[in-house]
């Protein structure tokens, strides 16, 4: 689905960075690669390390669980917790088209996933949820930057 000028054969995306105080100490490294994965796997442009006529760069800028979804406690002295907890992360994102300026964007994207935080802790579904979230936000960078629709 992409729709790139012939013109353009080179895409960098720069090593994305966690500005966000919470998640794993790899979590911009992990989405940078989930980016160079997605370009070069569904375009024929060459990843170099600087300089792509098509240019990314960006950080991870928040990292965030909220509780979704109460369940009651049951009893009167008890409390109502959350059945489910959302993980949601948000990138900002840099692109430049050296190309063609007018496709140039700097903005956020963001996506969640929920987990049963009643029977399930975040650590142990949290590389799941990491990985399902940066793939649709990768795919929304796509989307947004090549497949122009």
């Amino acid at each position: 689905g992409a729709s790139i000028s012939p013109t353009i054969k080179t895409i960098s995306i720069e090593t994305f960075f966690n500005d966000s105080p919470d998640g794993p100490p790899n979590l911009g490294q992990q989405f940078t690669e989930t980016m160079r994965d997605y370009f070069q796997s569904n375009t024929s442009l060459e990843l170099v390390q600087s300089d792509g006529d098509l240019q990314f760069e960006g950080s991870i800028v928040s990292y965030v669980t909220s509780p979704v979804g109460a369940v009651s406690g049951g009893a009167e002295d008890q409390f109502d917790q959350a059945g489910q907890t959302r993980l949601t992360i948000t990138v900002k994102v840099a692109y430049l088209n050296t190309q063609d300026d007018e496709f140039d964007f700097d903005r956020s994207f963001s996506f969640y996933e929920d987990f049963n935080s009643q029977t399930t802790n975040l650590t142990s579904v949290e590389p799941q949820l990491i990985e399902v979230i940066f793939e649709q936000i990768v795919l929304d960078v796509f989307s947004a930057s090549v497949a122009n629709w």
